[in-house]
C-alpha cells in the first residue's frame, strides 16, 4: 500500500495554522523503540528526531544502546553526538534543537518521528512547554550543592518533594544537578519549578504511538540488553572516557550503568555487583517513565511488542496521514 503524502508547507513556511505533522514514538527503556522506529520512518521516507537525553552525548554508545552507524545511514538521525559528556543540554537546548530539526525535516517533504523515552523531552515538544529562563544564581546553587553534599542526593530530593511534589516526581532521586536546579528556581523565583513549565503553543498535527509490553517480559528485556553491554565492550567504553580526562562525577557518568561501572573500575565493587545494580536502577526508571507515559492517556494508541506491531502501527499512521491531508 503507498502511504498518503504529508501536506505541503505552504510557499516552503510553517505557521500556527499550517500544522506539521509528527509522530511521536514513545514508551519504556528497553521496550523497542528505536528497532520500530527506524522501519517506520524507512517506510515513510521518514527521519528521527531522539528525545533520549542519553544519546546526546558522543563516545557513550554502548551503554546507551544508541542506533548504529549502519541504522543511521539507513534512516537519518537527529540530536545524537551533539555534544561532549561535559557539555550538558539542557531541557531548554533540546526543546529548540528539536523543534528546529522537525522543521527542518517537514520542509524537505520528509515525515518526522520523535522517538524517545525521556519524559520531560518528549512532553516539552508535545505539549509546547514555555520553559522559565531564570539565569543560574551561583550563590543559591553554590549552597544547594553543598548540602547536597552534607545530606545526599536522596535526602535533598525528599526536600524538593515537600516544596514540589510534581517536579519530585518527574526527577531521579539520585540526579543531584536537576534536584538542585529545580531548588534553586523555586528559591530565585518564589514560585513552584513545576508551575513554570507552562504549556505554550503547539504547532504540530500530533500521532502519539506508544509500545508496551509485560512488565516482567520488559524486565527480562532490560536484563538481556545490559548483558549484551557488558559482551560489547561497556567497560572498556567507560574507561575510554575516563582516560580522555572526563571526570567520574559527571552526570554523564553517574548515569544509569556508568556510575556503577565507573564504581567497578574504581575497585569499589565488582563486576557482577555492578551488572545487579545497573538492573535495579533500570526497573526504578521504567516504574518512574510510567507517570509520563499513562496507558490511560487518551492521547496515546497503545501497542503490545510483538510479531504484528509493525503493520499496525504502519496501519495508523496511514489513516492518520489520511485524515490530516
Amino acid at each position: 500500500m503507498r502511504s498518503p503524502e504529508l501536506p505541503h508547507p505552504p510557499a516552503g513556511k510553517v505557521s500556527s495554522v499550517n500544522l506539521i505533522p509528527l509522530v511521536v514514538i514513545l514508551g519504556p527503556t528497553g521496550v523497542g523503540k528505536s528497532e520500530i522506529a527506524i522501519k517506520l520512518a524507512d517506510r515513510f521516507n521518514g527521519e528521527i528526531v531522539s528525545a533520549d537525553s542519553r544519546l546526546f552525548y558522543r563516545g557513550m554508545d554502548i551503554g546507551t544502546a544508541k542506533p548504529t552507524v549502519e541504522e543511521r545511514l539507513q534512516v537519518p538521525h537527529h540530536l545524537i553526538d551533539v555534544a561532549d559528556p561535559d557539555n550538558l543540554w539542557s531541557l531548554g537546548i533540546f526543546q529548540r534543537e528539536a523543534n528546529s530539526s522537525i522543521k527542518e525535516i517537514y520542509l524537505k517533504q520528509h515525515l518526522p518521528f520523535l522517538v524517545g523515552g525521556t519524559g520531560q523531552f518528549v512532553h516539552s515538544i508535545i505539549e509546547g512547554w514555555s520553559i522559565p529562563a531564570v539565569e543560574p544564581n551561583p550563590h543559591i546553587r553554590g549552597v544547594l550543592t553543598q548540602w547536597a553534599e552534607y545530606i545526599g542526593p536522596v535526602e535533598l530530593h525528599k526536600k524538593l518533594a515537600i516544596l514540589d511534589p510534581e517536579a519530585a516526581i518527574a526527577i531521579d532521586p539520585s540526579n543531584s544537578r536537576r534536584t538542585i536546579r529545580a531548588l534553586e528556581v523555586i528559591l530565585t523565583t518564589g514560585k513552584r519549578f513545576s508551575d513554570q513549565k507552562k504549556r505554550g503553543d503547539i504547532f504540530y498535527n500530533l500521532l502519539l504511538l506508544g509500545l508496551i509490553c509485560p512488565r516482567t517480559e520488559l524486565y527480562q528485556r532490560i536484563d538481556e540488553r545490559i548483558s549484551r553491554m557488558i559482551n560489547s565492550g561497556f567497560v572498556e567504553e567507560v574507561q575510554r572516557l575516563l582516560d580522555r580526562g572526563y571526570s567520574p562525577e559527571l552526570p554523564t557518568l553517574t548515569a544509569i550503568g556508568y556510575g556503577e561501572i565507573v564504581a567497578y573500575i574504581q575497585g569499589k565493587i565488582s563486576l557482577e555487583e555492578a551488572i545487579i545494580i545497573t538492573k535495579r536502577r533500570t526497573r526504578v526508571f521504567v516504574r518512574r517513565q510510567a507517570n509520563w507515559f499513562k496507558e490511560n492517556d487518551p492521547r496515546i494508541h497503545w501497542f503490545q511488542t510483538g510479531r504484528t506491531t509493525l503493520d499496525d502501527m504502519e496501519e495508523t499512521i496511514n489513516k492518520w496521514l489520511l485524515s490530516i491531508n
